[in-house]
């Protein structure tokens, strides 16, 4: 390769790059996105708490009804109710983001604006953008979900730990009978 290809390849590389950068918008993070941010960022965290106490104190119910016949599908579930449960809970923290987009204008319609904040939620992503004003709560949203992700896998994690101290349990007397 001569030195001509050389930078008659490097000038075209540098131009296409030139237009790409231009073609970008100026973007500058306002106070108005910082504050409703933190606003949506506090409520998810909101619903998610009191969310997760209500599935440890329904589980904890379930449990109490069914304590009197241990068995492995009476252990079992609770699990998958507090997984509904908690799945329930991070969907109304999706619908709040969601109806927050809809009042900003953010979407046409409410289904692309749940599938947009519910793929940015579970930090999957999206083809979709927000309007340049608001970009700043792709990021937020996508660190509420998984600061509530985490926390919903503490209070599974417990729940599954509970249920498996029981399973031993029963295998434990299910022996000692033989």
């Amino acid at each position: 390769m001569n030195i001509v290809t050389l930078n008659a390849i490097v000038n075209h590389l540098n131009n296409n790059h030139m237009n790409f950068l231009q073609a970008e918008p100026t973007y500058i993070i306002s106070f108005e996105e910082i504050f409703w941010g933190g606003i949506l960022v506090a409520f998810s965290m909101g619903i998610h708490g009191i969310g997760m106490l209500w599935v440890l104190r329904v589980n904890h119910s379930v449990n109490k009804k069914f304590s009197t016949k241990k068995n492995f599908i009476t252990g079992l579930w609770p699990i998958i109710f507090a997984s509904f449960m908690i799945i329930f809970v991070h969907l109304t923290e999706v619908l709040l983001w969601s109806l927050f987009f809809l009042w900003r204008n953010c979407f046409a319609n409410g289904s692309l604006s749940f599938y947009f904040a519910l793929n940015e939620y579970t930090t999957v992503g999206s083809k979709f953008n927000l309007p340049l004003n608001w970009r700043l709560l792709e990021g937020m949203i996508s660190i509420t979900g998984l600061l509530t992700f985490a926390w919903s896998t503490g209070v599974l994690f417990t729940l599954a730990k509970e249920f498996q101290e029981q399973g031993f349990v029963l295998f434990a007397r299910r022996h000692h009978k033989n």
